[in-house]
């Protein structure tokens, strides 16, 4: 069974939490760490595959071709210099 988009966001809250109280072993904040990387990464690609289908749902329903849009977090992660 698929986890969902939105439990792998959920169970990433959670580990960010728990990191930002900082009472794990430097041990368990690391696991932690490293999975919520890879929740992270997932979510990142369950989006894009999301917006792909959108552009070319609205593609085939337009005869035209789609807008490229950013998330919001595409934009913070491009202001970083």
């Amino acid at each position: 069974m698929e986890i969902r988009f939105e439990d792998r966001l959920a169970e990433l809250e959670t580990i960010v939490e728990k990191l930002e109280k900082g009472q794990l072993s430097l041990d368990e904040s690391l696991e932690l760490f490293e999975h919520g990387i890879i929740l992270s990464r997932e979510c990142n690609a369950m989006l894009k595959s999301a917006r792909q289908k959108v552009e070319k749902l609205i593609e085939e329903d337009n005869g035209t071709k789609s807008e490229d849009f950013a998330l919001p977090n595409e934009n913070m992660e491009g202001d970083r210099s």
